[in-house]
């Protein structure tokens, strides 16, 4: 009897129908016919392809023609557009008089329209489901299984954000309202800024911190420090993070954030040796050598056990193309959680197209584009690193320009904000003259008001002011801080 019930239970597996409302679809055609206003109501939203019966999808595709050419789509209008014979002893006009006699009123159209969409898309979830398990009984020998999994999860997400309803045309007078909030935000955190504290509070000052949405460069060549700066930044917002529960279960980030870290570049174990070496204040080239004595071994455990607490989240895959580095943040924002997102860098991404004519600066375009949409989707500051050109080498001011972007001009473009990390200790340390001439002295001058010192330009800010800033730097703690201002310091004695 088991296996009786078992073999019926399957075959009703076998034979079910996809999710379906077709007294759904009647009404809302109904509706439409009756009152074109109808389908203005759910338009924005609702397609022909939503629609379960396929005759039901040309009727709503022929009265959308209709009506957006300014005329009025009825069952005597739509009839002439459509099939004479619905089925054997209905006849297509018949159907629609039916569909307009029956309708009773607009004012549900939005509803029955949620309805039908909501079933459309369950539709697509099993085909995607089908699809899956098709794939992974018969897998394909150029897609691993990690690539499904990803094939999938893009696919999951790309249903979830057709599964909006909102979107379009706001009043300004919520935008005003979203305005004012996040003045009164800015208002009430620790330094009075609207965006996310990087920690260094010149900078911070310039920008109002890193803000929701914006795409952020920063560029620098070799050896500037730019890697060093965003894992200063990283631990300084994962190390403030604060939060509150909503009523609705929810959590809502009230200071610093949780922060996602591709490292396309290190290791996750050469990113937490830097951010060590940064935090316990001891040479990092000492800690990947062991020279180090007991007590700085104690601190570097102390400070260990602080960053085992804190939400910042590393991925050092290699190899990633744009579409894998955003379904994997689109998964960390919804399984841990996302505030800022940090890519190190630019250069070591690929774009997705398979196509051998796509030239470097066509992929670049995709990715910056992409960066920034994701930035949008994601209501987070997506942090990108990227190199400078060789041509800065070639001039006697080495000092970084918008120009010196590599290899396409769509970083500029689509960056809201665009620094660059510049030390002219890195390149007057090169130019030693001979020792005990008059040339020596200069330079051992220069030297010194140089040491230690790095500027931060902001060559691009799309809300706020250009400019630089002055940081102190440690390049044996791989360190970045803030210079004490000189109307601070205790006067010299002379």
């Amino acid at each position: 009897m088991a296996e009786i019930a078992q073999l019926h239970a399957n075959d009703e597996k076998k034979y079910r129908t996809a999710p379906n409302n077709i007294e759904a679809e009647q009404a809302l055609l109904g509706a439409i016919l009756v009152n074109n206003e109808a389908f203005h109501r759910v338009s924005d939203f609702l397609q022909a392809n939503h629609f379960y019966e396929p005759i039901h999808r040309e009727i709503y595709e022929i009265c959308g023609k209709i009506i957006r050419a300014g005329k009025v789509a009825s069952p005597v209008t739509a009839k002439t557009f459509l099939p004479d014979e619905l089925i054997a002893d209905i006849s297509m006009a018949q159907y629609l008089a039916r569909l307009a006699s029956s309708a009773t009123t607009i004012i549900n159209a939005y509803d029955y329209g949620r309805s039908i969409y909501e079933l459309a898309l369950r539709r697509s979830l099993i085909m995607i489901g089908e699809e899956l398990v098709e794939n992974a009984y018969r897998p394909d020998v150029d897609i691993s299984a990690h690539e499904q999994i990803e094939e999938t999860e893009k696919s999951l997400y790309d249903l979830a954000e057709r599964g909006r309803y909102s979107g379009g045309f706001e009043g300004f007078s919520k935008a005003l309202r979203d305005a004012i909030n996040l003045a009164n935000e800015a208002y009430q955190r620790d330094g009075s800024l609207s965006g996310i504290a990087t920690g260094l509070s010149d900078l911070d000052r310039l920008m109002g911190g890193m803000q929701k949405s914006d795409l952020i460069i920063l560029a620098a060549r070799p050896a500037m420090g730019k890697t060093a700066l965003a894992t200063n930044i990283a631990y300084h917002v994962a190390t403030k993070y604060k939060f509150e529960a909503n009523a609705d279960g929810t959590v809502k980030t009230i200071d610093g954030g949780i922060v996602g870290f591709f490292s396309l570049e290190m290791s996750s174990e050469q990113l937490a040796t830097r951010i060590l070496a940064e935090q316990a204040q001891i040479s990092s080239a000492d800690i990947r050598r062991g020279k180090i004595h007991e007590s700085q071994f104690a601190k570097l455990v102390e400070v260990s056990n602080k960053m085992d607490q804190i939400p910042l989240y590393i991925d050092d895959s290699g190899g990633l193309n744009i579409s894998q580095l955003v379904a994997r943040a689109r998964r960390l924002k919804r399984q841990k959680g996302l505030d800022l997102l940090i890519i190190d860098y630019l250069q070591l991404l690929s774009g997705t197209s398979n196509n051998s004519n796509i030239n470097r600066v066509q992929e670049l375009t995709e990715i910056t584009t992409s960066l920034k949409a994701l930035a949008k989707e994601l209501d987070v500051p997506v942090l990108a690193l990227s190199q400078l050109s060789r041509q800065v080498e070639n001039r006697d001011d080495k000092r970084p320009q918008l120009a010196d972007l590599r290899e396409s001009g769509s970083i500029e473009q689509d960056a809201d904000v665009v620094l660059f990390v510049y030390r002219d200790e890195y390149y007057l340390k090169n130019k030693e003259p001979k020792e005990n001439t008059p040339e020596h002295l200069a330079w051992m001058n220069e030297m010194e008001a140089v040491h230690g010192k790095a500027d931060i330009i902001i060559g691009k800010q799309r809300h706020g002011p250009t400019g630089t800033v002055q940081l102190g730097f440690e390049a044996q703690f791989t360190r970045f801080y803030n210079l004490a201002k000189s109307e601070y310091l205790p006067e010299r004695l002379e």
